[in-house]
């Protein structure tokens, strides 16, 4: 495969949670690889931080504040991206929370906020740039799913339920969406060393879960980055409807 594939230089992406954490990364590497980078999250000081950095390496960035529980929100954040840096061709569909207890302990309210975010709100994002996609000729969603699509752990209940429904909309969405040249797929991590999850990962539960990761170790945030670019760029051209695992091989290992 050749390396200019992986060469976005003249397209537009737009990231959804790019204000901290995998959509921060997911925002240099794309700028990294020559794409000018919507950052779309509700902090826009941290937003601007991100796209100070961007700058900083020789890349163009524009903020938008976006809540992708509010379906106007994501309209006029779409619309501001668009009007920075023209249409977008690449979206990566990030935003995403958590709420940990157990399951009876799970609230109407904590179901709710989490899946508004999770599935509502990557169902909202994605359609309203579809339609500009489509308009527009084509481009690439790709929807940040979960290792836990697929897998269970205790105590989000909501979040494994809202990660496992965005898989099932990837695969509806790619299936709609192909006669309009849109391709839309999926990357499902496994367990990384992120702030969110640092904490856990430190004790001993969850140093007995690191062991049962055939790889034995944590993902890096590099470790998205091809991933990450196979399906952003014209290196994918005939995929979609795949759900990429980036997992250390937890998903093949043994119960």
């Amino acid at each position: 495969m050749q390396a200019s594939l992986f060469n976005l230089t003249g397209k537009v992406a737009l990231v959804t949670g790019a204000s901290s954490g995998l959509g921060r990364h997911f925002a240099e590497v794309l700028a990294q690889a020559g794409a000018r980078v919507g950052l779309a999250a509700r902090r826009t000081d941290a937003l601007q931080a991100v796209a100070d950095a961007i700058s900083a390496m020789g890349g163009t960035a524009a903020i938008a504040r976006l809540d992708v529980t509010d379906a106007a929100s994501i309209v006029a954040a779409v619309d501001e991206i668009e009007s920075a840096l023209g249409g977008i061709d690449i979206l990566i569909n990030n935003s995403g929370v958590a709420i940990a207890k157990p399951v009876l302990e799970q609230t109407e309210r904590d179901w709710d906020d989490v899946v508004d975010v999770n599935l509502r709100g990557a169902f909202l994002v994605a359609t309203n740039v579809a339609k500009r996609m489509r308009e527009r000729g084509g481009g690439s969603i790709v929807n940040i799913e979960s290792i836990l699509s697929f897998r269970q752990f205790g105590a989000i209940a909501p979040y494994a339920a809202s990660k496992a429904g965005l898989t099932q909309l990837t695969r509806s969405m790619a299936a709609e969406l192909a006669r309009y040249r849109i391709r839309v797929n999926g990357i499902a991590p496994g367990y990384f060393d992120t702030d969110m999850a640092r904490e856990f990962f430190g004790t001993e539960a969850g140093q007995a879960m690191i062991r049962r990761i055939p790889q034995r170790r944590l993902g890096e945030l590099p470790d998205l980055d091809g991933p990450l670019l196979l399906l952003s760029s014209d290196a994918s051209r005939y995929m979609t409807g795949a759900t990429l695992v980036v997992d250390g091989g937890h998903l093949c290992s043994s119960l």
